[in-house]
């Protein structure tokens, strides 16, 4: 069988699959949910395009590992054929962890398991599956990327760091999708300037422009797709119903939903469950944006009032409304607001708290906690990105402005 396929992706062109190995890991299960969760969870709701998935995304960002190592090697760089497909195969997998809908479930349905616990065992379990569990196999070898324990430590920077493939992916594939322009970024520029000093990624000076307008394009995409308030609303009103659905569980009230679903819903997942059970792996692998989506379809007629008004609500994209806040609730306004709902829909004033959020939103553009992204300069000298922009500043940069927020039901 011949496994070197080529896929037409609508934001690159066409991608290679190089070898029966990636080909085996793209084919396993695991990576082929991704096909069926969003990448952008619920930000189709104010961007109608963006329906793409994290599988999309997840081969674009190998794709772009791809040049990444030709930049490099044409420079000297010594990356190994196996490095090579190692680093594939760790962006690939990178985001394998990831919930339905974003981190929502991280929020709701398991506590204390990050999307990034989860897409570790599921690298090791992918490994065991392809057989694949000597040392110095190339999964073994991803691995250790992954977890920053491979002793080339700019290949794992080129998938988890302040300038990776992985940003660059999703901020050109969300940009086209959304139709949002300011977040294009000149990934192809970026990468051509790449080169390594001393174990580490840097820049060439001539790159510096992209790295900026990458950094401002990163910013937007903040604040206009991912953290826009209608997303946000919309993702809140979600963690509330889940948060229902798991409360009449543990009520013991019988509710409709997959089999998937119904592990995590009636039962407490925590850190320790993942780690005495392979059960909560195999469960959390089938979950998808469709369990979801048809839970919730189907409670709109539960004969719960506060599950059944919010599922109903969210169906018919009657998202919470949203008001800025100078400062947080008091205790009063909040009692104020359950009062309010209690008596709309005949519930208790302890139920009414499913019908509002204080949430706040916040970002930075860069880092002064992680790894810089540093500028080669002609004399040889390397510079924090922060230090030579002449557009940019460090409090601009490094800033994290918060939006704090009211969502409520009306």
């Amino acid at each position: 069988m011949n496994k070197r396929k080529i896929i037409n992706d609508p934001v690159f062109g066409f991608l290679s699959i190089p070898n029966d190995t990636i080909y085996d890991v793209l084919q396993h299960p695991y990576l082929q949910r991704l096909t069926r969760i969003r990448q952008l969870g619920l930000s189709y709701m104010v961007y109608p395009g963006a329906m793409h998935s994290r599988f999309l995304h997840s081969i674009g960002a190998m794709h772009l590992m791809q040049d990444a190592i030709n930049v490099l090697r044409s420079k000297n760089v010594d990356i190994s054929d196996k490095e090579s497909t190692a680093a594939q195969i760790a962006i690939l997998l990178h985001d394998i962890g990831h919930a339905p809908f974003s981190h929502v479930l991280e929020h709701t349905l398991v506590d204390g398991i990050t999307h990034e616990d989860i897409s570790l065992r599921m690298m090791e379990q992918i490994r065991k599956d392809l057989h694949q569990e000597q040392e110095d196999s190339a999964i073994s070898t991803a691995i250790a990327i992954f977890k920053n324990e491979y002793h080339k430590h700019f290949l794992h920077q080129l998938i988890s760091s302040q300038l990776d493939v992985d940003r660059l992916d999703y901020l050109c594939r969300d940009s086209f999708f959304c139709g949002v322009t300011e977040g294009s970024v000149a990934s192809a520029r970026i990468l051509k300037m790449l080169c390594v000093v001393d174990d580490k990624l840097v820049v060439e000076a001539k790159g510096i422009y992209s790295i900026e307008k990458f950094l401002i394009a990163r910013r937007l995409m903040y604040w206009q797709v991912y953290l826009h308030k209608t997303s946000v609303a919309a993702e809140q009103l979600l963690i509330k119903i889940l948060q229902r659905a798991k409360q009449q569980a543990a009520a013991g009230k019988e509710l409709f939903c997959s089999p998937a679903l119904r592990f995590f819903l009636y039962q407490h997942i925590n850190a320790a469950c993942l780690d005495q059970s392979e059960e909560v792996l195999r469960q959390y692998s089938l979950l998808d944006d469709s369990d979801i989506m048809s839970a919730i379809k189907t409670w709109q007629s539960s004969d719960d009032r506060v599950l059944s008004t919010l599922s109903q609500a969210f169906i018919e994209r009657r998202l919470f409304k949203s008001q800025r806040l100078q400062a947080p609730l008091n205790e009063a306004e909040r009692q104020e607001l359950k009062n309010k709902y209690a008596k709309a829909f005949n519930v208790s004033v302890e139920d009414a708290r499913y019908f509002f959020v204080e949430h706040t939103s916040s970002s930075s553009t860069y880092s002064d906690k992680d790894e810089a992204i540093d500028i080669l300069l002609n004399d040889g000298s390397i510079h924090d990105i922060a230090e030579v922009s002449e557009l940019l500043n460090w409090d601009a940069l490094t800033r994290r402005p918060e939006k704090l927020y009211l969502f409520y039901y009306k």
